[in-house]
């Protein structure tokens, strides 16, 4: 099983798929780092000799990507440095609701959670007057 970046990959996997697995690398990157290693895509990752693994971690670098750790702590910094200065966009992650648009009365149960069980009361009526 190769371990890159601290990630294990599936054995099973084609190399081009198996690198997806590691957060910060899609698919358009996972090719671009195996054309510039000289590695074939269709190779399974657990055919990978240890010069290939090396020579993946070494494109990686080279390519500075940012993954895993890294990626992760960034994208916790900019989304901490937008609640900080109060924009909309920090305002709505705080309160874990979508931000960029969409409607909230019906959808976005996703990112709100279930339904609060108070909602389906139903309001009293008022007593009318005679």
């Amino acid at each position: 099983m190769a371990r890159i970046e601290g990630v294990h990959l599936p054995n099973d996997k084609r190399v081009e798929m198996g690198l997806t697995y590691i957060f910060g690398i899609g698919l358009a990157t996972s090719r671009e780092i195996l054309k510039n290693a000289r590695i074939s895509p269709d190779t399974r990752v657990k055919n990978l000799s240890h010069e290939d693994v090396a020579a993946i971690q070494k494109q990686i670098l080279a390519q500075k990507l940012r993954v895993e750790g890294d990626l992760r702590k960034e994208i916790t910094l900019n989304i901490k440095r937008l609640q900080e200065i109060g924009s909309y966009r920090g305002l709505r992650h705080k309160r874990s609701l979508p931000l960029r648009g969409q409607r909230t009365k019906t959808n976005a149960r996703t990112r709100k959670g279930p339904k609060k069980a108070g909602s389906i009361i139903a309001k009293k009526k008022s007593p009318t007057k005679k």
